[in-house]
């Protein structure tokens, strides 16, 4: 572990990088940063988004009091020497900003230059991210990358500050994950605490644990044993994933998030349509219920301004079977990626049927 005071100073001489890059720039290798290269071991790219991952604190037992997003790629790699062994790791800072500051068209970008990266060389991407909203960016490139090769995300409960940091090993552990060959053909993931979830049904579940990243229905893929990636299952995708080709879009339809909650107003629905929004996802109560009002105002948006609303669950998991008149079921999908697989399916110009079934699981 990097001593406290040496990790601060290397966080000042990264600072130049902790301003997002000309994403134009980032499309070819030849731009990254390598830290050697063995032609035995296979390629792999780490684009830097920023997070806990890359934090700093003042003190080494902050976990919550810090500032994400200081530490550049660089510093990352030069933190896990051992990386050397595993694969030819070149680093992209694409961003380095907390979860939260990462938007639909940044994701857009990420996505076509990781699925350009994977065609022309690279074994795997790996994708260092907040924890805060890494299950959304997570979701968005399995749905969006046709690649057999591993996309792994990870990120840290822990800034690098930290006594007992988490983010060494979880990199460590995710570059493995991408050059292993086991790995393929399993659709985007997310390592962190020595477990391998599924991006496709993976979420947050604790704001502070280290443990927090869970599939409680699904499951787990696999975990890591001394570093070594160990699968229960052979590769397989979830039931009725799509896919979405993004190559040529340069931006998504706007699509809100409305929670459901005692005394709801009616209201809202209509501003946010009347905003700019071409979906509505509603985290509703229970398996997806609203308040009758409530759904009465989404009937109305449905038919005079041709709105799509998605009734999801504000619960961590469940599934939403059906919907009221107007409305399509939300099925598995918590109200974060219910958003995105909305937005991905209205730029796809999917109709009110098949948007219905991309949300069904039978």
């Amino acid at each position: 572990m990097v001593p406290l005071l040496l990790l601060l100073l290397l966080c000042l001489a990264a600072s130049a990088l902790a301003i997002p890059t000309n994403l134009g720039l980032l499309e070819k290798r030849a731009n990254t940063t390598t830290i050697s290269y063995n032609p035995l071991l296979p390629n792999v790219t780490i684009y830097a988004t920023g997070g806990t991952i890359a934090g700093s604190a003042s003190s080494n037992t902050d976990t919550t009091a810090y500032t994400p997003g200081v530490l550049g790629v660089q510093v990352l790699i030069n933190t896990v020497p051992e990386l050397v062994n595993i694969s030819n790791v070149a680093g992209v800072q694409f961003s380095n900003v907390a979860s939260g500051e990462i938007t639909p068209n940044m994701l857009l970008n990420l996505s076509q230059i990781i699925s350009k990266d994977l065609q022309t060389g690279s074994a795997g991407a790996v994708i260092t991210h907040g924890t805060d909203t890494l299950e959304e960016t997570a979701f968005f490139l399995d749905l969006t990358i046709r690649s057999p090769k591993p996309v792994v995300l990870v990120g840290a409960m822990r800034p690098a500050t930290a006594i007992s940091a988490d983010g060494p090993m979880n990199l460590l552990e995710a570059v493995t994950l991408a050059a292993s060959p086991k790995a393929q053909n399993r659709g985007a993931m997310i390592v962190l605490n020595d477990r391998i979830g599924s991006a496709y049904y993976t979420s947050k579940t604790n704001s502070n644990s280290l443990d927090t990243f869970q599939a409680v229905d699904a499951g787990f893929l696999g975990n890591f044993v001394d570093v070594v990636p160990r699968f229960y299952y052979a590769p397989a995708l979830p039931t009725n994933k799509p896919f979405f080709d993004i190559s040529s879009t340069t931006a998504l339809p706007k699509v809100e998030i409305i929670y459901s909650y005692q005394g709801v107003d009616p209201e809202i629905v209509f501003d946010a349509v009347r905003r700019g929004a071409k979906g509505l996802v509603i985290a509703g109560m229970g398996a997806g219920s609203f308040p009758e009002d409530a759904d009465a105002a989404v009937l109305k948006v449905v038919e005079d301004y041709g709105t799509t609303v998605v009734y999801s669950h504000r619960t961590m998991d469940g599934y939403v079977p059906s919907a009221p008149v107007g409305g399509i079921a939300g099925g598995f999908f918590n109200p974060q990626k219910a958003r995105y697989l909305l937005m991905l399916a209205l730029n796809a110009g999917y109709d009110y049927e098949k948007i219905t079934e991309v949300f069904r699981v039978d």
